[in-house]
């Protein structure tokens, strides 16, 4: 049994419940409310420091955070990880430019927006981030105009990564009009067996 602490509505924790329910792994959620401040409790911050969602509990005691580790532990020995080689290695490459590329931008206006408003005061930075959300699409495009899912022919974490976020760019300002391989991408993934949609519900397993 697993226990994930973190905000279904937040992408990085999204790709949690997602690895999970695709998998069939049993785990419990319990809701973390990150504008209350509640990462920054010392209950929150024993169980991982850096004070961020997701974590994952796992059933000896032991505490996993950061999103894209979370999911090469749980998809460890499964169909979402290859064994070894250049295709792991094709999977790490995507779950870097999701953190380093994608993520900064798209995440983080989506972020501004949904979850503080949209003030005034963080309106520059929101349109700062336009352009390399693009940019970031752009790239994703490219290889998904050519192979069905990031690496090939199958879904793999890498997809999960990306995914999280990209689907609900537009919630961030980033219309997917333009991105037609990423449309069919991102309806792959919704037709696969045990896929659940992001939502604030919080029911437990």
């Amino acid at each position: 049994m697993f226990t994930v602490y973190g905000d279904r509505l937040s992408g990085n924790c999204y790709k949690v419940k997602l690895i999970l329910e695709f998998l069939s792994l049993p785990h419990e959620w319990v809701h973390v409310d990150i504008l209350a401040g509640s990462t920054q409790t010392a209950g929150f911050l024993a169980m991982n420091s850096n004070g961020k969602i997701p974590v994952l509990q796992i059933d000896d005691g032991q505490y996993l955070s950061e999103s894209n580790a979370i999911l090469n532990f749980l998809a460890e020995g499964s169909e979402w990880l290859p064994d070894s080689g250049l295709p792991r290695a094709r999977v790490l490459q995507w779950q870097f430019f999701e953190q380093y590329s994608h993520e900064p931008y798209i995440a983080v206006a989506r972020y501004i927006n949904k979850y503080l408003g949209l003030p005034e005061d963080r309106l520059g930075e929101y349109q700062s981030r336009q352009e390399g959300g693009h940019r970031a699409l752009r790239v994703m495009e490219q290889q998904l105009a050519d192979t069905q899912y990031l690496i090939g022919r199958s879904p793999t974490i890498a997809d999960i990564s990306l995914y999280a976020y990209t689907h609900v760019a537009e919630e961030g300002g980033f219309s997917l009009n333009a991105y037609p391989a990423i449309n069919r991408w991102l309806s792959r993934i919704e037709d696969l067996p045990r896929y659940v949609k992001m939502s604030p519900g919080v029911a437990e397993k």
